[in-house]
């Protein structure tokens, strides 16, 4: 029983700590071409990742695993899955890319997690009747 006076009994509360680091991270990223016209395939865009890699952390960078999960042409976005140890790694080479095809270009992170399915949603896009 609770506390004396009270009707109500004690709710024991335990905390859980996930002791396992997740294995994979998950990154939401755009390419930006600010002067348009280039559209890239699948093949294409994992290809310039693995420049971005290649061009800040040398063969080892480009040697990373990185698995291209979703990728949309019209919009130049793509869902990227990369081994936890490599994703400062790959965040870093994606924000210094700057050229694609001596074309300015620039990659935004939109979303980041360990979750694959906190990338399913964005309350920001969100469209409301």
């Amino acid at each position: 029983r609770g506390p004396p006076g009270r009707g109500m009994a004690a709710v024991a509360f335990e905390r859980r700590v996930l002791r396992r680091a997740a294995e994979h991270h998950y990154l939401r990223v755009r390419l930006e071409l600010p002067d348009g016209g280039a559209r890239l395939n699948a093949a294409q865009f994992k290809q310039l990742v693995v420049t971005a890699l290649r061009e800040l952390h040398g063969e080892v960078g480009a040697a990373l695993p990185v698995d291209v999960l979703t990728y949309e042409e019209k919009t130049l976005s793509a869902i990227l899955r990369v081994t936890s140890s490599g994703f400062v790694k790959l965040w870093s080479a994606l924000t210094l890319l700057g050229f694609y095809q001596n074309r300015r270009c620039a990659f935004r992170v939109l979303q980041t997690s360990p979750f694959l399915l906190a990338l399913s949603g964005n309350s920001r896009e969100l469209v409301l009747d």
